[in-house]
């Protein structure tokens, strides 16, 4: 995620999560609808709009992204006005069957890097530890824009750090993820791309990434999925304000389950199961991301709350995925080692597997 402006599974309802989350909805057709993202038809916002492609359950998403500055970035002197806007979207796709009160389930199969290199910038007003809207303290003028370009080496799967001010360069460990990946809100409502929230949105969450499940509330009808903003690797907080930010070819496997609904987004995969919290300050999106475990763990594999509760504090692990947009992302987990078996055979390898 960046921004150019200087501002702006399974979290079940109470009577819900006493039971096991019911089979995906599956389908035997495995086709796979193919779609070209490009700057005349990305969109700025998670919102209600007219689906660019119909998915049925068990339909798998080839399609691309554009990075966060539109590939408008390529060049020493390029400069962040380039960019037609933020993190534009891909999207949104409408998944047969999905309606809301149901969740929806993304595998996410495949993620390429699609380019040889990535960006990172650093914007006026906007990163971690320098004045931001929320934290306004004084100083006589913004830090400078400045830009840095990642050779990307596809055969060692690495991106090159190449300091401005010296001769310095390191190699980093790409590790591709969707920083922006959601659904149409509720209530109507129409969000920034680059705003995360209930719906998912801008997470900048590296379990976005390949061999992951995740798990998304069905607002609105046909859920209107949307997907952008790649990485090719991030550090914790994304604090000045961007990841390695490239271009997207992915895959993606959808599913529906009928009936439950998720409150906020959740992440599985084979060894863990992980909540999110997104919201300022950052201590209540740590509470929620671990309310939501303490609830999946209590719904789906059986032990009390208030065991739960022990149990997290022991092996819970926490991660802050970002803290540099309108509101902060926790990502809360536990490795399924530690947990009882499955409350439910059937359910067992529920949408991840």
């Amino acid at each position: 995620m960046r921004s150019i402006l200087a501002a702006s599974v399974f979290a079940l309802a109470a009577a819900a999560n006493s039971a096991a989350m019911p089979q995906a909805i599956q389908n035997d057709d495995k086709q796979v609808v193919h779609y070209k993202g490009s700057l005349d038809n990305v969109k700025y916002v998670f919102g209600v709009a007219p689906p660019v492609a119909h998915l049925r359950p068990g339909n798998i998403l080839d399609a691309n992204s554009l990075d966060c500055f539109g590939n408008g970035i390529q060049k020493p002197g390029d400069t962040t006005a380039m960019a037609k806007g933020d993190n534009p979207l891909t999207g949104p796709f409408f998944i047969e069957g999905a309606e809301p009160g149901d969740t929806l389930v993304v595998r996410i199969l495949n993620l390429e890097v699609d380019g040889n290199q990535g960006v990172g910038a650093f914007s006026p007003g906007f990163g971690a530890i320098n004045s931001t809207h929320y934290t306004p303290v004084l100083e006589k003028e913004p830090l400078a824009e400045k830009i840095w370009f990642y050779p990307i080496d596809h055969a060692d799967n690495t991106a090159t750090f190449q300091a401005l001010d010296s001769n310095y360069k390191v190699k980093i460990p790409m590790h591709p993820f969707l920083g922006c990946i959601g659904v149409a809100p509720a209530n109507g409502e129409a969000r920034s791309s680059i705003v995360p929230a209930e719906f998912g949105g801008n997470m900048d969450a590296p379990e976005a990434s390949v061999g992951n499940t995740l798990y998304l509330p069905v607002n609105v009808s046909g859920g209107l999925f949307y997907f952008g903003d790649g990485h090719a690797a991030m550090g914790d907080g994304e604090v000045a304000g961007s990841a390695i930010e490239v271009p997207m070819r992915v895959r993606l496997q959808f599913d529906v389950v009928k009936g439950k609904r998720t409150g906020w987004p959740r992440f599985e995969n084979e060894k863990e199961i992980m909540t999110t919290g997104i919201y300022r300050p950052v201590d209540d999106a740590v509470r929620i991301a671990f309310t939501e475990l303490v609830a999946w763990i209590h719904a789906d594999y059986g032990l009390s709350e208030l065991d739960a509760y022990e149990l997290l504090s022991k092996v819970g692990k926490i991660h802050l995925t970002e803290m540099v947009d309108p509101n902060y992302v926790v990502v809360a987990s536990i490795e399924k080692k530690y947990l009882p078996p499955h409350a439910s055979s059937s359910t067992n390898k529920t949408a991840a597997h």
